[in-house]
C-alpha cells in the first residue's frame, strides 16, 4: 500500500512537461506567402526547442520535482525515526513524501513556466529575424512611438480648406 501511494505521488510530481509549441501568435510577414510562413514556423519551432535543451527538456523540468519528493521522504523518515522510533519513521516518511511532492510539483511547474517563456522568446526572435509578424508588448510599442519624431505638418497655406458635407435631409 505504501509503495502504491509512493508511486502515485511520484507520478504526479512529474506532470509538468516541456513546451511542445509556442504560446504566442505569429502571422505571415508582408510579402510572405503562407508556404514561406509554414516553413519558417517549422524551422523556428525546431530552433526554440533546441534553445531550451532539445530532447532533454522534459527531463530538465521533471527531475527537480522528483528530487524534492525523494528528499522530503528521506528527511521525513529520519525525523520520524528520531522522534518516535520505527513506527514514527513510516509516518514521517509519508508526511515527508507528501510535503516533498507538493514542493516538487510547485518547483516543476515553475520550471515548466520558465521553459515555456524561454521557448517563446527564442521562437519570436527567430520568426522576427525571418521577416514574419510577431507580437510586441504594449510597453515596447509605446517606447517605439515616443522615440519616433512627430510627423511634419504641412503649412496651412498649402492645404486646401476642408468643408464638411451638409447634413442629410
Amino acid at each position: 500500500m505504501k509503495l502504491h501511494a509512493l508511486g502515485l505521488l511520484t507520478m504526479l510530481v512529474g506532470c509538468a512537461v516541456a513546451p511542445t509549441g509556442p504560446s504566442v501568435m505569429a502571422l505571415p510577414g508582408s510579402g510572405k506567402n503562407f508556404g514561406q510562413f509554414r516553413n519558417d514556423d517549422r524551422q523556428c519551432r525546431d530552433y526554440a526547442y533546441q534553445s531550451i535543451g532539445g530532447a532533454n527538456a522534459d527531463a530538465a523540468v521533471a527531475d527537480p520535482g522528483m528530487r524534492h519528493a525523494m528528499a522530503g521522504t528521506l528527511i521525513g523518515a529520519a525525523a520520524g525515526a528520531m522522534i518516535g522510533g520505527s513506527h514514527a519513521a513510516g509516518v514521517g516518511a509519508g508526511t515527508g513524501l507528501l510535503v516533498g511532492s507538493m514542493s516538487g510539483g510547485e518547483y516543476s511547474q515553475h520550471a515548466a513556466t520558465r521553459s515555456q517563456r524561454n521557448y517563446d522568446n527564442a521562437y519570436v526572435q527567430c520568426m522576427y529575424g525571418k521577416g514574419q509578424k510577431v507580437p510586441v508588448s504594449a510597453e515596447f510599442a509605446a517606447d517605439h512611438a515616443r522615440a519616433s519624431p512627430p510627423p511634419k505638418r504641412r503649412s496651412q497655406a498649402t492645404e486646401a480648406p476642408f468643408y464638411p458635407p451638409p447634413p442629410p435631409r
